[in-house]
């Protein structure tokens, strides 16, 4: 409320909902109480102005504070009747991205007492449980030799919602307790891998071909910049799922375009997959591509 609206990053997280064809929304206006009530109405104003013509527009914007606990039961109960829990299919195979890792020793910790790697994400479908063998890809890289290896191990811990349990399905955030070498997952090292049933992940690649829808205008550039068509060899900065990973075009045709990376990634048949090229010095987004089969 304390800003202007919108904000660079607020037109990117708008566009993304657009790309993802996310229908059920509800925009929280933070910070009411660092303003006036006119300021608020203001801004407010500019919302509705923003959203107006968008997957957004219609959604019930909630006047909240959190630094003051103002409206939260509001906003939980918006979430309870606006954006209904999907229905999923428990029996597929698992499919968890990395967001976050952890290496959760203390210094000194004694080496009898070190606790494994921990990773920690989103899991889109499926159950893992305590006990569960894992495989995390891309796996790790081998320094000596051009390739990424296998990662498999177990499942040791799961905590979800602060709590420990002995299993998991889809919703909300994870955190898995493994028997990885802590120095594997510490200060992030495993994020934007995806953690699935060993063998039943796709193999990480280094050449991916996308079918590419472009936007209008860059978004997040302070006077909208027109977005060209891509060139072969134009960099690029792909996000897969958590994983960014920079490449270059070596082909680029139509609404088709090769890009050979420079770290590897698991991609699924028809995944989205977020493009962004440089303007005025920064990853503007760009567009989107689907993973050509």
């Amino acid at each position: 409320a304390n800003e202007k609206c919108p904000q660079p990053q607020t037109r990117e997280h708008l566009m993304a909902m657009e790309i993802s064809g996310i229908k059920n929304i509800i925009i929280v206006q933070n910070k009411i109480d660092l303003v006036s009530e006119k300021e608020a109405e203001r801004n407010y104003r500019e919302i509705i102005e923003f959203v107006k013509g968008t997957c957004a527009e219609g959604a019930p914007v909630i006047p909240v504070s959190a630094h003051h606990d103002i409206n939260i039961d509001v906003l939980i109960q918006a979430i309870e009747e606006k954006i209904p829990t999907p229905d999923r299919d428990l029996s597929k195979d698992p499919i968890m991205y990395v967001a976050r890792s952890f290496d959760v020793n203390k210094p000194g910790t004694r080496p009898d007492d070190l606790k494994g790697g921990v990773v920690g994400g989103s899991l889109i479908q499926g159950v893992l449980s305590i006990g569960d063998e894992i495989e995390i890809a891309p796996g790790r890289k081998l320094e000596k030799e051009r390739g990424w290896d296998r990662i498999i191990t177990e499942i040791t811990s799961i905590f979800t919602g602060g709590k420990q349990v002995e299993k998991a399905g889809p919703g909300g955030l994870l955190a898995i307790g493994t028997k990885l070498d802590p120095t594997f997952t510490k200060s992030d090292g495993f994020v934007g891998r995806i953690v699935g049933k060993p063998g039943s992940l796709p193999e990480p690649k280094e050449n991916i071909r996308l079918t590419v829808h472009l936007l209008e205008r860059a978004v997040g550039t302070v006077d909208e910049k027109k977005v060209e068509p891509i060139k072969t060899n134009e960099p690029l900065m792909l996000t897969v799922g958590t994983a960014t990973t920079v490449g270059v075009t070596t082909e680029a045709y139509g609404d088709t375009v090769a890009v050979n990376l420079k770290i590897p990634v698991c991609t699924f048949p028809e995944q989205k997959i977020a493009i962004s090229r440089r303007v005025e010095g920064r990853w503007r987004l760009i567009g989107y591509g689907i993973v050509q089969k």
